[in-house]
């Protein structure tokens, strides 16, 4: 159970309702989150709100924004994040081995861009001051600045996440095992 209570959707105001409801229809199983932004209608307005515009805008493939995910929600160790983000991986086309051992320097069944999304991932959450040109040179080879950009956005928010759904003690909902939308 959640710190908090849980928030149903007729309880926000009126110009939060269409957030709540497509989050919670066409995000993936993250009802019990949005229940808790709740909490603070205007985050989740805009929070919630600028997820779902990102994924609307699809820049970033999603197998490289679920690897960044999952390899920062796996070194932040928050559980719900990475029972959320793991099946979406698998459903990306990683074989379920290589998602549980990713953080590993010589993980199995990653290629030369998958390593590369994965030790971006690492190195934003780990010490973001000390990225070097070089990796930013290698990330322009395969993406765009404003794919860049999405990725750093994503890797931040993701930590971002991590804590407040660990802090909150939010439940993992029943389905999200099985989800890989």
């Amino acid at each position: 159970m959640a710190r908090v209570r849980d928030i149903p959707i007729d309880e926000v105001p009126e110009d939060v309702k269409p957030v709540y409801a497509r989050y919670s229809k066409d995000y993936g199983p993250f009802a019990n989150q949005v229940s808790i932004f709740a909490q603070r209608p205007p985050a989740l307005k805009h929070i919630m709100g600028l997820l779902l515009e990102l994924k609307d805008d699809n820049v970033l493939p999603a197998r490289y924004l679920e690897i960044a995910l999952v390899v920062v929600s796996r070194i932040n160790r928050c559980d719900y994040c990475v029972t959320h983000h793991d099946p979406r991986l698998i459903a990306e086309g990683l074989p379920s081995d290589t998602v549980s051992s990713i953080l590993e320097i010589d993980c199995p069944g990653l290629d030369s861009i998958d390593r590369l999304v994965r030790d971006f991932a690492v190195q934003v959450t780990e010490t973001p001051g000390q990225i070097r040109d070089r990796l930013f040179d290698d990330l322009r080879q395969h993406f765009t600045e404003e794919q860049i950009v999405e990725l750093v956005l994503r890797i931040a928010l993701c930590g971002f996440f991590n804590r407040f759904n660990d802090a909150l003690q939010i439940e993992t909902e029943a389905d999200a095992m099985t989800s890989g939308k």
